[in-house]
């Protein structure tokens, strides 16, 4: 049976940049299995926490954890693009904190049964929302060539998709590719020895893109990001973590679209019709798991933290 056991990472890192408070109201946009939340319901002993995900199972076991805590927190089944808007419709106008930890928990992603990894065998699925009927199934065996080779290349950002993309094509022509390791089977076979003897699993860019793909990730963090960032209070703070380069150029980017000031000319007279910064940047650079966070957890190795600040 799989495990539910999931390692945070940056935790600490990201709770401390939230600057909490006991009577905080806080968003965990990506609930997971409540090790975020846990911390954060444990300081927010006066105030209220807000969680939601897609995953039933998730939200389920992260009750059980929460509820040992305390009793001020609401659950939502929900992705956290949608999240702000529930809050509204129940009188919510603004929270003091909110914590984005993005990408597939570890009981998703070691559970062959939910066809996220390229280690283990299973059906070709990926979906973070169960009730959801579109899975990697239906992306590798119907979508085009050109299809194929433009999501690999976007959202995975591999230069090898042409070859992938043929290759996928070619084999479900014989048969539909069904599982995690047929797929990668498909993929060793589309490259060549150069590139398969590189570090890194060589199928671990496609089941990324695939996976964004299913879930409708990368516009889940470009909507839910831009939303979270506006309905903070005065001083209250966004906390994102992301785990490749894709994740962390749009977050660096929303960053700066709410943070950078409006180009003047310095021969002209001072406009005063120009907006002040509503935002600030905590986090100049993102900050990134230490050695002995890394040497404990390998997973964290991409992982980068930026925090935003409303003046």
């Amino acid at each position: 049976m799989p495990s539910n056991k999931h390692v945070s990472v940056l935790q600490n890192e990201a709770i401390d940049g939230l600057n909490l408070k006991i009577d905080s109201k806080v968003i965990d946009m990506t609930l997971g299995r409540g090790g975020d939340s846990s911390k954060i319901l444990e300081i927010i002993k006066e105030g209220h926490l807000y969680a939601c995900d897609y995953d039933q199972d998730a939200l389920d076991y992260s009750s059980s954890i929460l509820s040992k805590i305390g009793n001020n927190y609401s659950l939502y089944h929900s992705p956290y693009s949608k999240i702000i808007d529930l809050l509204k419709e129940e009188g919510v106008d603004k929270v003091d904190a909110i914590l984005l930890d993005i990408g597939v928990s570890s009981p998703q992603f070691d559970n062959p049964e939910r066809g996220f990894s390229y280690r283990f065998d299973g059906k070709l699925d990926m979906r973070m929302d169960l009730s959801s009927s579109f899975t990697a199934y239906d992306i590798v065996n119907t979508y085009s060539e050109k299809e194929l080779r433009d999501l690999i290349f976007k959202y995975g950002e591999d230069r090898s998709a042409p070859l992938i993309a043929k290759a996928i094509v070619k084999r479900r022509e014989e048969k539909p590719i069904e599982t995690t390791l047929d797929l990668v089977d498909v993929i060793k076979s589309a490259l060549p020895s150069f590139i398969l003897n590189k570090k890194g699993h060589p199928a671990k860019q496609t089941f990324q893109a695939l996976r964004y793909e299913v879930n409708g990730e990368i516009k889940e963090l470009e909507i839910g990001l831009k939303k979270g960032i506006e309905f903070l209070s005065s001083k209250g703070r966004l906390a994102i973590i992301t785990f490749n380069s894709l994740e962390d150029r749009i977050a660096k980017n929303i960053f700066k679209e709410y943070t950078q000031k409006e180009e003047v000319n310095k021969f002209l007279p001072i406009d005063n019709s120009l907006k002040p910064l509503e935002y600030r940047l905590i986090t100049r650079k993102p900050i990134e798991p230490s050695s002995k966070e890394l040497e404990d957890n390998p997973r964290s190795h991409s992982a980068k933290l930026r925090i935003i600040e409303r003046i």
